[in-house]
């Protein structure tokens, strides 16, 4: 199950992983054990039940689940387990990698959308920038708020959250997550990039003409496809359009390689599970998709 077909990983950089998440999980499980007994060990520590899923083998189940999509009893099967003590190990595991952020060329690891402005005013990285929707089962009928998760464009259930990629097409931030009837724009505001903005006026972004509002705030930072010619254009606008909008669409095709870096993760292309739990795992699947997009 260490096979990079399972987990998406080559055993060296999966080692590495498993390395730096064995801490933070040993903290959370002593954490909710010091909370069960409301204080401290009575026994000697190893006394007492053993898990039925090491460490190592929660974390290659968690991966995967999120690799290959496949049912919690069918990874039960492959690990001889009860199908419970699959979800309980991927529920204990997916917040992890969800909170170690997108990685960096330089090594750093960025978490937050401020993080990522810092980040590319120091580097002169000129981010691009792009929603995406994935598609999630229809909320129960007669429930309040049904029709949040109807997206415009697709006329489906669907989850969107915001991209931001570098010139290489590395994920450097997945956030903004909402539910699909809100605009791309709209959730950028919510995350508060017009101070962010402010804060960084030499940071460059290109972004699709969903967010030509924005561009208004900073016209000179912001690239975003040149509006229509008026009616009844010459020859020579439409080409001079056409040619702008193309060159704009090829600077941020980088962009769309970050968003297919994630979704080769099966769990991104369809998601069947909880809705609550999508957030946590489109983070989860970033972290792991920057790792490896970092090290090209």
């Amino acid at each position: 199950m260490s096979h990079s077909a399972f987990t998406g990983l080559s055993r060296a950089h999966l080692g590495v992983l498993i390395e730096e998440l064995a801490a933070p999980w040993s903290a959370q499980r002593e954490g909710r054990l010091h909370e069960r007994r409301q204080g401290e060990r009575r026994r000697a520590a190893g006394a007492g039940r053993r898990y039925e899923l090491v460490f190592v083998d929660r974390v290659l189940v968690t991966l995967a689940y999120l690799r290959l999509d496949l049912t919690h009893a069918a990874l039960a099967e492959l690990f001889d387990v009860d199908r419970c003590t699959v979800t309980k190990a991927i529920g204990e595991i997916r917040p992890l990698p969800a909170a170690r952020g997108c990685a960096t060329p330089i090594g750093a690891r960025l978490r937050t959308l401020a993080d990522v402005f810092a980040y590319a005013q120091a580097e002169g990285v000129r981010l691009r920038w792009d929603g995406t929707e994935i598609q999630v089962r229809r909320p129960t009928a007669h429930q309040p708020g049904r029709r949040r998760f109807v997206s415009g464009k697709r006329r489906q259930n669907t989850h969107k959250c915001t991209v931001a990629s570098d010139s290489e097409g590395r994920p450097l931030w997945v956030g903004a997550h909402r539910q699909g009837r809100m605009h791309d724009q709209t959730a950028l505001k919510t995350e508060g990039i017009e101070d962010l903005l402010t804060q960084f006026p030499q940071v460059e972004r290109s972004m699709d003409s969903g967010y030509w509002g924005l561009a208004g705030l900073a016209p000179q930072r912001i690239v975003v496809p040149p509006p229509k010619p008026g009616k009844g254009p010459t020859a020579e606008e439409t080409a001079t359009h056409e040619r702008e909008r193309r060159h704009q669409s090829s600077e941020r095709i980088c962009v769309e390689h970050a968003i297919a870096e994630t979704k080769t993760w099966r769990v991104l292309k369809r998601y069947h599970g909880k809705r609550e739990h999508l957030a946590q795992i489109i983070d989860a699947v970033a972290s792991l998709a920057s790792d490896l997009a970092a090290r090209r």
